[in-house]
């Protein structure tokens, strides 16, 4: 048997089979996925376009803006995605080729193929708050790492990465860990170039300053959400930090970190560059393995450092080495693989036994549902939903904005932006919901209501029917709940405008309370 080739020329040609082979996988189930909850809700603001949206900064909503205007082909609206980790790894092996010497170019490339085999690399592909956001991170350490290698000043090197962290911050704010991360490396280890953060804010000033004055005009919408309603009834605990230890350990695979942090040196790499590629991806590490003692840290939320951790341990692993990883994260690879053909794929009736099989019908067979609640709707009724995931989901297939009737929760709050619930004064509407409803709960807000149920695939899935809408009871139920849960904003931010306040009249949460 031949042994494995562990040459430059070997390297990277299984960097490019690896690359077209992820690729192409990408491409596969950006087509046949069925579009997910949070996917929808997103399109909506694309359909939509505006300055700000409700939880998160606008930059999703800009970027499906575009594809919308192209096609509303899962494929299109995915394409950008589907691009993202290719192109990271291209940035990764580019970066690496520069800080390692000449005869350990081979590293670089099985650096790269390594990170295009995590799972999480190949199954990204739904677009989300989080596609834009990986893309511009990335762009922006490649160009820190040059700044950093800079014999000069690096100037132009520190603005271009001090922009793309603008728009980073553009597309969700835990770019603000990156930067922070770059003062911190450069407050610590590269004094002389003090200036270098000021800079970089300055680069990232105007995206900044976008934002901020959505927000101030909004309600505070953004900042409601990240920093006080999703937080509420946080506490210390264990078994957060313990998932989180977990979490990191399965993200960034046991056999990578393992070997980096047992191998001796890093051969013909300068101390400089070590540090600096240490800082980016441990500080944010480490600030949210903090953040986890009191609360959950969702996977996407590390997924931006993966890329700067697998440029470190490159430093310290031969080819040799980084092969080994590249076997190890294939194999993991292939459970991930049959799961989501499972999910995309796989007769509805596998997942029957299942306590998720109600979901994955009602994620694959959306359209059906849509046509059976189009089908005897009154005449001129509304169609909504309970909560917002399956409100996203039915909008994206009716071809019609689909509010959310009640309070909601934390989540997802674009109907507080846009919709004005005395428009439907008097209507019918239509609600559909997962569980079967209590007709008790919506009795106060109509003159009439019904349910039947709609069976899809075994599942049965509800719809009420209110007649006459009365829109001052919900008004002083479930829109005052929503104003005292949702849009109290803090009186140290200064509010200069909050459009479901003042549209409603609660004086409480409107500009000069």
């Amino acid at each position: 048997m031949k042994p494995p080739d562990f040459s430059i020329a070997a390297s990277r040609r299984l960097f490019w089979l690896i690359f077209a082979g992820t690729l192409l996988l990408k491409i596969v189930i950006a087509a046949g996925f069925p579009i997910t909850g949070d996917e929808a809700f997103f399109y909506q603001w694309g359909v939509r376009p505006a300055w700000g949206y409700s939880d998160h900064p606008p930059m999703v909503g800009w970027l499906l803006a575009v594809l919308h205007g192209i096609s509303d082909q899962p494929i299109i609206l995915r394409s950008v995605t589907v691009l993202v980790t290719s192109v990271i790894a291209l940035g990764l092996v580019d970066a690496l080729m520069r800080i390692l010497p000449a005869e350990r170019e081979a590293s670089a490339w099985m650096a790269g193929a390594v990170y295009l085999a995590l799972p999480w690399s190949w199954m990204f592909v739904l677009v989300t708050t989080d596609t834009l956001l990986l893309l511009f991170m990335a762009v922006s350490a490649w160009c820190y790492v040059r700044a950093n290698a800079c014999p000069d000043r690096g100037a132009g090197w520190y603005t271009l990465a001090g922009g793309f962290v603008g728009l980073a911050f553009l597309s969700k704010y835990f770019a603000v860990l990156l930067g922070m991360a770059y003062a911190v490396h450069i407050l610590g280890w590269r004094r002389d170039r003090w200036w270098a953060p000021l800079l970089m804010f300055a680069a990232a000033l105007p995206a900044i300053a976008v934002n901020v004055a959505f927000n101030a005009t909004h309600g505070w919408t953004n900042v409601m959400f990240n920093v006080f309603n999703r937080n509420e009834g946080g506490h210390w605990n264990l078994q957060t930090p313990l998932t989180y230890v977990a979490m990191v350990g399965y993200l960034f695979t046991p056999w990578l970190l393992w070997q980096a942090g047992r191998a001796p040196r890093a051969d013909g790499v300068a101390p400089a560059t070590r540090r600096a590629l240490a800082v980016l991806w441990l500080f944010p590490i480490l600030l949210f393995a903090v953040i986890s003692l009191r609360r959950t840290i969702g996977l996407h939320w590390v997924l931006g450092f993966v890329p700067l951790f697998v440029a470190w341990a490159a430093l310290f692993l031969d080819a040799r080495s980084l092969r080994r990883s590249l076997n190890g994260t294939l194999l993991l690879s292939a459970p991930h693989l049959l799961i989501v053909a499972a999910v995309a794929w796989a007769p509805l009736s596998w997942w029957q036994p299942t306590r998720l099989h109600d979901r994955a019908v009602f994620l694959r067979e959306t359209p059906v549902l849509v046509e059976a609640l189009q089908r005897d709707m009154p005449a001129g009724a509304t169609l909504m939903a309970r909560t917002y995931n399956p409100a996203a989901m039915l909008a994206f297939h009716h071809q019609q904005y689909v509010p959310v009737f009640g309070v909601g929760r934390h989540h997802a709050r674009q109907d507080d932006q846009q919709v004005n619930f005395r428009d439907f004064d008097g209507q019918s509407l239509r609600i559909f919901d997962y569980n079967p409803p209590d007709l008790a709960d919506f009795a106060p807000y109509f003159e009439r209501v019904s349910s039947q149920v709609i069976e899809i695939e075994g599942v049965r899935f509800y719809a009420v029917d209110g007649t006459g809408f009365r829109f001052q009871p919900y008004r002083d139920t479930v829109l005052t709940t929503i104003a005292r849960e949702f849009h109290q904003v803090p009186t140290w931010l200064p509010l200069l405008g909050s459009p479901f306040c003042e549209r409603y009249g609660f004086a409480e949460c409107s500009p000069g309370r």
